[in-house]
């Protein structure tokens, strides 16, 4: 059954900062084996301007779930979360089943 993998960052302390790797994060996450596609979202503040809880989505698409688990333990998934670690912004990973129609 397809898998995605959807990492799910939290506001950071320096947005700016933040912003300013994470084209390379997205780069790195890109070169994962296996990868079938990518889907990048940057979370919307509410409608008063006030911070939602994540300012950034990842989703990466696998063929299943043997092809994502050995695609995070590959090196350049270890490179990839190493970057993600450097940032200091925390994150949430989750594996999903996807269901179609």
């Amino acid at each position: 059954m397809p898998t995605k993998i959807t990492l799910i960052f939290d506001n950071p302390a320096d947005p700016s900062a933040f912003e300013t790797v994470y084209p390379e994060i997205a780069e790195l996450a890109r070169q994962l084996p296996d990868l079938r596609r990518v889907e990048e979202a940057k979370v919307w503040p509410k409608e008063d301007g006030t911070l939602t809880p994540a300012h950034r989505t990842l989703d990466l698409y696998f063929d299943s779930y043997e092809a994502a688990s050995a695609a995070v333990a590959s090196p350049i998934a270890g490179a990839f979360f190493e970057r993600v670690l450097s940032t200091g912004t925390p994150f949430t990973g989750l594996f999903s089943d996807i269901k179609t129609d």
